[in-house]
């Protein structure tokens, strides 16, 4: 091979790392708006299951149905990646990821929405996309630029058009309180040392394995603390639309959206992808609305044009490559 023909294939191979490179960053959007899309419904299950159960043995069931999804995949072994064994450092990080991000965070974030309205909860999500590019910026390394700031701005300010285009109570009978919305916001800043520590584990682990590594221990801990303090959950007495509530919380809404959340970042930056955190505040207000008695005004449709541009003007223009984001 003359040295024209060794650069015509050096360069042919560069081409074709750089479309790969590239598919895999809209396949990473694709996953973040797909996980922001069944995080959007989370609330609205929530919220029938807390019918006929405590916070506590609703978040347990919930993660129960979960962890049933995510286990297969561990005893098959389908969650390693080139063999690679976890250090004890690694084993820490996670459990303490683990930790903040299922029973700490969700027993926190739906004690407030048992305080509060759908609509409510959904609106107080709509803060976690800039505390997310904040603390990436701050913590991991990340950079924003302006441009990408006023699409973030403008997601969250939509996101707040929408809940503020609803009524303030529902036909149920609940009504939003500042204390249920301030535990909301709570969980959103614990939820930050999840994303964080798990985007740093994914760079010598598959999402996969992080993502069920982190279920089940998570949901061990939570059983743990629910048995302790609530007793042993409910079965009996509760309906079918509670168990159905339940399944897709924790199947699709958990168990799900955290392999696809976890596999977008590790393909795009998490600042960028953390637009698409938006999706569940626009889509949890909407059932709101529509299944829990608010009513949507002229507000919400600014609101959805506002998400939708921002979403567009971050996964339309051209992306430079950074070490956390690319394929091995």
């Amino acid at each position: 091979m003359n040295p024209q023909e060794a650069k015509n294939v050096v360069q042919r191979r560069l081409a074709g790392r750089r479309a790969l490179r590239g598919s895999a960053g809209w396949l990473g959007y694709g996953a973040c708006a797909a996980a922001g899309c069944l995080w959007g419904t989370g609330f609205y299950f929530g919220k029938l299951a807390l019918r006929e159960m405590s916070v506590g043995h609703m978040v347990l069931y919930r993660f129960l149905f979960a962890s049933v999804g995510m286990l297969p995949l561990v005893l098959t072994g389908r969650d390693r990646r080139g063999g690679r064994r976890w250090t004890g450092r690694e084993w820490r990080v996670l459990l303490l990821s683990a930790a903040l991000g299922i029973p700490i965070q969700f027993l926190l974030q739906f004690a407030g929405l048992a305080r509060t309205t759908v609509s409510h909860a959904s609106l107080m999500v709509g803060t976690m996309p800039v505390l997310l590019a904040l603390a990436a910026t701050m913590f991991a390394g990340e950079r924003l630029d302006w441009l990408g700031w006023v699409a973030l701005s403008a997601s969250t300010v939509g996101a707040g058009l929408i809940v503020l285009g609803g009524r303030a109570a529902s036909s149920s009978g609940s009504r939003p309180s500042l204390v249920g919305d301030l535990m909301v916001v709570g969980s959103l800043a614990i939820a930050l040392g999840w994303v964080l520590m798990n985007k740093h584990l994914m760079e010598a682990h598959s999402p996969l394995a992080v993502s069920a590594y982190s279920i089940l221990s998570g949901t061990g801990m939570l059983a743990a603390w629910v048995v302790a303090t609530d007793g042993l959950p409910p079965v009996r007495q509760v309906s079918l639309t509670a168990w159905l509530a339940l399944g897709a919380s924790g199947v699709l809404c958990t168990a799900a959206t955290t392999f696809l959340w976890n596999w977008g970042i590790h393909h795009v930056p998490a600042s960028r992808a953390g637009v698409f955190l938006n999706i569940e505040p626009a889509l949890g207000s909407y059932l709101g609305v529509r299944l829990l008695g608010d009513r949507l005004g002229p507000f919400a449709w600014v609101g959805g044009g506002l998400i939708l541009a921002a979403a567009v003007t971050l996964t339309m223009r051209g992306q430079t490559a950074e070490p956390e984001v690319l394929l091995e």
